[in-house]
């Protein structure tokens, strides 16, 4: 009897590549794949362990997973990921009812512990766990930044770059599928290359995808600000297949903050390379992430960034409260702001956001915009065009009593009403 296998996908992107490729090898390997853990002889959980709330998350997964095992309805728990990477012993000692701990990419081990055997072969080939028109491309591991607050590099390693070669073989394989939009991700996709071309030719491979002719859209995320390369703008400025969107984690803005953090950039070449960047590429968004209550952050630290805010007016934004992560050198600063302050002020930048998005938004009625129609939910359609990332960003939403769209599709559509951070609209060809 094939063994019944549930795998739970916690955390980023990057775990959701990672748990597409072991599915792939699970169902080469022909394991029954099920949706739900209860339906399950084994249960294969990919941890997350970024900040505190995705540890909690994950332990109480783990616990969850090991709570199904001790009532007799699966047999075996199999933890995989970063958590896992970075506290193996730790857990082990802690939750002893799991049965195996394993790192990230650990897909030959994993594997074998169910007693299959790698498709070396095949290795690059991913089941897709979300409607296939969207996939995410992890066109390296590991991180060669010295950020101070960040796990990363004890999780993850250093920077690895995978070889253009294999990523353009995945990249045909997933249109395929029929992958249509291709989001680029990576811990640092600035640093794309160095390690094996002794160059950052994040560019190069960014034309060579665009090549591969069912792809239409191709986004860029995790863009790192002090070595953005310069042909990289003109790139995106000038083909038609990237999309005009950029995901740039800033973090912070003071310059006694960004010293402190270890970001290899000041305030004054922070806002140069926004404005180059929206200067040379016509209509562009960007997304970008800020870190509230990191140590040092006082009043005067935290106005400056509200007031930075306001001056750049960025199209996206995210806020993290700071968490401090043992191992890492901003951990001998300690955590002397409260979690509550940390939240109070995230809360002010998001209300700064809100304001900010609120009046974007309302300047885009009667703009025709093309959408990729990502499902529906209720009675609306949910789509985005260039402007919305999937997953993190706002929608635009589409009456499904007045239209009836083909999930996965591309449609003209005119934008009509807006709220903070999703829009309206009517399709114009259907």
């Amino acid at each position: 009897m094939k063994k019944k296998v549930n795998v739970i996908t916690l955390g980023c992107s990057k775990n959701t590549v990672d748990s597409e490729r072991l599915l792939k090898q699970l169902q080469l390997n022909e394991f029954n794949l099920v949706e739900k853990p209860e339906e399950a002889n084994t249960v294969i959980i990919n941890t997350c362990g970024f900040i505190d709330a995705a540890k909690e998350e994950s332990i109480n997964t783990i616990l969850n997973a090991v709570s199904l095992k001790q009532n007799g309805i699966i047999n075996k728990v199999v933890v995989t990921g970063c958590l896992s990477e970075r506290y193996k012993e730790d857990l082990r000692k802690e939750i002893p009812e799991v049965d195996s701990f394993f790192g990230t990419e650990s897909y030959g081990e994993i594997i074998k512990d169910l007693g299959g055997d790698l498709k070396y072969e095949l290795l690059g080939e991913r089941l897709l766990t979300a409607p296939s028109h969207t996939a995410y491309l992890k066109i390296s591991e590991g991180c060669d930044n010295p950020c101070s607050f960040c796990a990363i590099p004890l999780m993850r390693g250093l920077h690895k770059s995978k070889p253009m070669e294999e990523l353009i073989a995945e990249t045909e394989s997933l249109a395929k599928q029929g992958t249509k939009e291709l989001v680029i991700i990576g811990q640092d996709t600035t640093d794309y290359g160095k390690d094996i071309y002794q160059k950052r030719n994040i560019t190069e491979l960014l034309r060579n995808l665009s090549k591969i002719e069912s792809i239409k859209w191709i986004r860029l995320m995790y863009v790192y600000p002090s070595h953005y390369p310069e042909d990289l703008i003109d790139e995106i400025a000038a083909n038609p297949k990237i999309c005009k969107y950029i995901d740039i984690p800033l973090q912070h803005i003071s310059d006694k903050i960004l010293k402190s953090m270890r970001r290899g950039i000041t305030k004054r070449r922070t806002i140069e390379l926004l404005q180059t960047l929206r200067k040379r590429i016509p209509g562009l968004v960007i997304r970008t992430t800020m870190i509230t209550g990191y140590p040092g952050e006082t009043k005067k630290e935290f106005e400056e960034l509200c007031s930075f805010i306001k001056e750049i007016r960025f199209e996206r934004l995210g806020v993290f409260p700071y968490s401090i992560e043992e191992n890492t050198p901003a951990y001998i600063l300690g955590d002397k702001i409260s979690h509550k302050e940390k939240e109070r002020r995230k809360n002010i930048l998001m209300d700064i956001q809100a304001e900010i998005s609120l009046n974007l938004n309302s300047q885009l009625p009667g703009k025709r915009l093309e959408l990729l129609i990502d499902g529906k939910e209720g009675d609306f359609y949910v789509g985005r065009s260039y402007r919305e990332a999937p997953e993190v960003d706002g929608e635009i939403l589409i009456d499904g009593k007045k239209f009836n769209l083909e999930i996965g599709n591309f449609y003209c559509a005119e934008i009509f009403d807006f709220n903070e951070y999703d829009l309206f609209a009517n399709i114009i060809n259907s």
